[in-house]
Protein backbone atom coordinates (compact mmCIF):
# COMPACT_ATOMS: atom_id res chain seq x y z
CA UNK A 1 0.00 0.00 0.00
CA UNK A 2 1.09 3.80 -1.01
CA UNK A 3 1.92 6.33 1.78
CA UNK A 4 -0.55 8.39 2.71
CA UNK A 5 -3.52 5.85 1.29
CA UNK A 6 -6.57 5.83 3.18
CA UNK A 7 -7.64 2.64 5.11
CA UNK A 8 -11.35 2.21 5.25
CA UNK A 9 -13.05 0.33 8.05
CA UNK A 10 -16.21 -2.08 7.51
CA UNK A 11 -18.52 -3.32 9.93
CA UNK A 12 -20.21 -6.86 9.18
CA UNK A 13 -22.70 -7.42 10.95
CA UNK A 14 -23.78 -10.66 10.77
CA UNK A 15 -24.93 -13.42 13.09
CA UNK A 16 -23.68 -16.23 10.39
CA UNK A 17 -20.09 -16.68 11.02
CA UNK A 18 -19.50 -18.28 7.82
CA UNK A 19 -20.88 -15.57 5.67
CA UNK A 20 -19.37 -13.05 7.79
CA UNK A 21 -16.07 -14.75 7.03
CA UNK A 22 -17.23 -15.18 3.30
CA UNK A 23 -17.72 -11.24 2.83
CA UNK A 24 -14.33 -10.92 4.56
CA UNK A 25 -12.56 -12.74 2.57
CA UNK A 26 -14.27 -11.40 -0.54
CA UNK A 27 -13.37 -8.10 0.15
CA UNK A 28 -9.71 -8.91 1.33
CA UNK A 29 -9.22 -10.36 -2.07
CA UNK A 30 -10.77 -7.47 -3.80
CA UNK A 31 -7.26 -5.59 -2.96
CA UNK A 32 -9.17 -2.62 -1.25
CA UNK A 33 -7.19 -1.03 1.39
CA UNK A 34 -9.91 -2.04 4.01
CA UNK A 35 -10.12 -3.73 7.29
CA UNK A 36 -13.51 -5.35 8.71
CA UNK A 37 -14.54 -6.37 12.36
CA UNK A 38 -17.44 -8.87 12.72
CA UNK A 39 -20.34 -8.45 15.18
CA UNK A 40 -23.32 -11.16 15.60
CA UNK A 41 -25.66 -9.02 17.32
CA UNK A 42 -27.46 -6.19 16.34
CA UNK A 43 -26.84 -4.54 19.97
CA UNK A 44 -23.26 -5.91 20.02
CA UNK A 45 -22.91 -4.02 16.92
CA UNK A 46 -24.59 -1.02 18.49
CA UNK A 47 -22.60 -1.06 21.63
CA UNK A 48 -19.72 -0.98 19.54
CA UNK A 49 -20.24 1.40 17.52
CA UNK A 50 -21.35 4.23 20.96
CA UNK A 51 -18.91 3.21 22.89
CA UNK A 52 -15.89 1.62 21.64
CA UNK A 53 -14.04 4.25 18.81
CA UNK A 54 -11.12 3.01 19.24
CA UNK A 55 -11.58 0.00 16.83
CA UNK A 56 -12.11 2.22 13.85
CA UNK A 57 -8.57 3.93 14.18
CA UNK A 58 -8.58 8.19 13.06
CA UNK A 59 -12.05 7.66 12.07
CA UNK A 60 -14.06 7.08 15.20
CA UNK A 61 -16.33 4.84 13.68
CA UNK A 62 -16.49 2.08 10.16
CA UNK A 63 -16.37 3.69 7.00
CA UNK A 64 -19.42 1.07 5.90
CA UNK A 65 -22.02 -1.39 7.87
CA UNK A 66 -22.71 -4.82 5.59
CA UNK A 67 -26.16 -5.97 7.66
CA UNK A 68 -27.87 -9.03 7.83
CA UNK A 69 -31.94 -8.61 8.35
CA UNK A 70 -32.49 -11.63 10.00
CA UNK A 71 -30.33 -12.36 13.25
CA UNK A 72 -31.20 -13.80 16.56
CA UNK A 73 -31.44 -10.84 19.04
CA UNK A 74 -31.74 -7.16 17.72
CA UNK A 75 -33.20 -7.92 13.83
CA UNK A 76 -31.52 -6.00 11.09
CA UNK A 77 -33.93 -3.37 10.58
CA UNK A 78 -34.34 -2.39 14.13
CA UNK A 79 -30.39 -1.68 14.28
CA UNK A 80 -30.54 0.10 10.87
CA UNK A 81 -33.40 2.39 12.65
CA UNK A 82 -31.04 2.89 15.62
CA UNK A 83 -28.35 4.14 13.67
CA UNK A 84 -30.27 6.31 11.25
CA UNK A 85 -31.87 7.28 14.33
CA UNK A 86 -28.59 8.29 16.09
CA UNK A 87 -27.31 11.80 15.15
CA UNK A 88 -23.63 10.78 15.47
CA UNK A 89 -23.85 7.26 13.30
CA UNK A 90 -26.46 8.49 10.67
CA UNK A 91 -24.08 9.45 8.25
CA UNK A 92 -22.60 5.95 8.43
CA UNK A 93 -23.83 4.12 5.04
CA UNK A 94 -25.34 1.16 5.81
CA UNK A 95 -25.54 -1.61 3.01
CA UNK A 96 -28.01 -4.48 3.37
CA UNK A 97 -26.55 -8.33 2.93
CA UNK A 98 -29.35 -10.40 3.37
CA UNK A 99 -30.88 -13.95 2.26
CA UNK A 100 -34.44 -12.08 2.29
CA UNK A 101 -36.31 -11.74 -1.28
CA UNK A 102 -39.18 -10.18 0.56
CA UNK A 103 -39.83 -6.95 -1.19
CA UNK A 104 -41.10 -5.54 1.92
CA UNK A 105 -38.22 -6.60 3.54
CA UNK A 106 -36.44 -4.18 0.83
CA UNK A 107 -38.88 -1.60 0.80
CA UNK A 108 -38.92 -1.40 4.46
CA UNK A 109 -34.69 -1.25 4.33
CA UNK A 110 -34.73 1.92 2.04
CA UNK A 111 -37.47 3.66 4.06
CA UNK A 112 -35.14 3.13 7.10
CA UNK A 113 -32.22 4.53 5.22
CA UNK A 114 -30.00 1.45 3.95
CA UNK A 115 -27.14 2.71 1.19
CA UNK A 116 -28.23 -0.41 -0.76
CA UNK A 117 -29.95 -4.15 -0.44
CA UNK A 118 -28.16 -6.68 -1.64
CA UNK A 119 -29.82 -10.30 -1.73
CA UNK A 120 -27.14 -13.24 -1.23
CA UNK A 121 -27.54 -15.67 -3.46
CA UNK A 122 -27.49 -19.25 -3.19
CA UNK A 123 -24.01 -20.22 -5.31
CA UNK A 124 -21.03 -19.61 -3.40
CA UNK A 125 -18.64 -17.89 -6.55
CA UNK A 126 -21.78 -15.46 -7.12
CA UNK A 127 -22.02 -14.38 -3.76
CA UNK A 128 -18.00 -13.78 -3.79
CA UNK A 129 -18.38 -11.93 -6.82
CA UNK A 130 -21.26 -9.40 -5.73
CA UNK A 131 -19.19 -8.66 -2.35
CA UNK A 132 -16.44 -7.68 -4.35
CA UNK A 133 -17.94 -5.71 -6.95
CA UNK A 134 -19.65 -4.18 -3.75
CA UNK A 135 -16.43 -3.14 -2.79
CA UNK A 136 -15.56 -1.67 -6.23
CA UNK A 137 -18.19 0.77 -5.75
CA UNK A 138 -17.68 1.70 -2.39
CA UNK A 139 -13.87 2.02 -2.40
CA UNK A 140 -13.39 2.81 -5.63
CA UNK A 141 -16.09 4.84 -6.90
CA UNK A 142 -17.85 6.08 -3.95
CA UNK A 143 -15.97 9.34 -2.24
CA UNK A 144 -16.75 8.38 1.60
CA UNK A 145 -16.31 11.07 3.88
CA UNK A 146 -12.95 11.63 5.31
CA UNK A 147 -12.02 11.62 9.45
CA UNK A 148 -14.44 13.24 11.34
CA UNK A 149 -16.92 14.00 8.38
Amino acid sequence: MMPGKRIYHVLIVEDEMGDARLMELAISRGGFPVTTRSLSDGREALSALRGSPRLWPATGRPDLILLDLKMAGQGGLDFLAAVKGDATLHSIPVVVVTASPLESDVRAAYRLGAAGYLQKPVDLDEFMANVRILGDYWFKLVRLRQNGG
